[in-house]
């Protein structure tokens, strides 16, 4: 059997890079409510591992009630996996160990929880992943994405006088952090007020070592592609991922087949323009990821406004090196299914209510 963890607080854990890390209480409490979620993916007789049993059993029936009534067939495609604390199955027979994504924190978590160290990444593995991670690897993934039709540059800086450069050059900027969340490190940087975010360029580039710097885009459209690297070179594509954010952070996603998906971006742009970019990122990140990563991942894009109504695709805005809520979208999207002719769009948000952190599904 393979365990499945739902740790969101990995990004987080990442730029930190502690083994002894103390996620903040909004993580905690999203990993202790929607703990449940790898059953979306996990297969017959692997386990689940949550903080609360009874807690995500009730969610997770939930979702199989809120799903079943939303299905044009009536029925919910069920679970196959078991919801189980750590101590349950620590000891006995495991394949494997499938986390939203691996970081030193997690890892000695379940070394000292007892978990065999052979199960585990080893700290070079670890290594590699959080150096993937790190956005200079979007930053120079781009320029091979750049074809007909796209936009996007992005620039790793030392020092606040190349932060200080690219704003005379663009006059808008958007300053990252090489390692954070979605929502956090970021911050905006016009040439009317260039001083704004002195203290916290100078707090980034001492804890992270540099930081990135982006021309500011007109966003019309978030989405993303997800996919699997198989470690060896491959990369599989898994489909479109339309989601929404709210001041950087994730507030919801599309479900709908991807024939729609890719119905809803040809509003705005050719899919063979996708279908381009998608090859052109198997290929290149094969390379990359090659013996240095095996996993999920995501690629974060938009659709950038000119003026005139004319469009063109930022192809990767962020690389995020696990799991995402672009991967439960699938899993929860509509089977193709020509008999059934189920095309009907839905929306998957985490909304936060009764205190508590719940995934509803709507129709829109």
């Amino acid at each position: 059997m393979k365990l499945h963890i739902f740790n969101p607080e990995h990004d987080i854990a990442l730029a930190a890079n502690l083994e002894n890390f103390t996620a903040p209480h909004a993580g905690r409490q999203l990993r202790h409510d929607l703990g449940f979620l790898p059953l979306l993916w996990a297969g017959a007789g692997d386990c689940v591992i949550v903080d609360d049993v009874d807690v995500a059993r009730k969610a997770a029936a939930r979702l199989l009630q809120r799903e079943s009534a939303l299905l044009s067939q009536g029925k919910s495609r069920g679970f196959q996996g078991q919801i189980v604390t750590l101590k349950e199955v620590v000891g006995k027979a495991v394949d494997g160990i499938e986390p939203w994504g691996w970081d030193a924190a997690l890892r000695a978590y379940l070394l000292r929880k007892g978990v065999g160290e052979q199960l585990l990444p080893t700290p070079g593995q670890i290594a590699d992943t959080r150096a993937l991670s790190h956005r200079r690897v979007a930053a120079s993934l781009l320029p091979h994405l750049r074809v007909e039709g796209t936009t996007g540059e992005a620039f790793e800086c030392q020092s606040a006088i190349e932060v200080g450069w690219l704003l005379e050059r663009y006059g808008h900027l958007v300053l990252k952090a090489p390692w954070s969340s979605s929502g956090r490190g970021l911050r905006f940087l016009e040439t009317s007020r260039p001083y704004l975010h002195d203290g916290w360029l100078k707090n980034v580039m001492a804890a992270q070592g540099s930081v990135m710097a982006e021309p500011y885009y007109h966003k019309v459209k978030d989405f993303g592609m997800e996919f699997h690297s198989d470690g060896q070179g491959g990369i599989d594509y898994l489909g479109l991922s339309l989601f929404h954010t709210q001041n950087g952070a994730y507030t919801g996603n599309v479900l709908a087949t991807e024939r729609r998906k890719r119905e809803m971006i040809s509003d705005c742009l050719p899919v063979s323009l996708l279908d381009t970019v998608q090859t052109l990122v198997c290929q290149r990140l094969g390379q990359v990821m090659a013996h240095r990563y095996e996993g999920p991942f995501g690629i974060d894009m938009m659709v950038v406004g000119t003026g005139s109504d004319h469009f063109l695709l930022h192809p990767c805005v962020e690389i995020n090196l696990r799991r995402t809520m672009g991967h439960v979208a699938l899993s929860l999207a509509p089977r193709v299914n020509p008999a059934e002719d189920d095309e009907v769009v839905r929306v998957m948000r985490i909304v936060y209510e009764d205190n508590q952190y719940k995934l509803k599904i709507q129709r829109l």
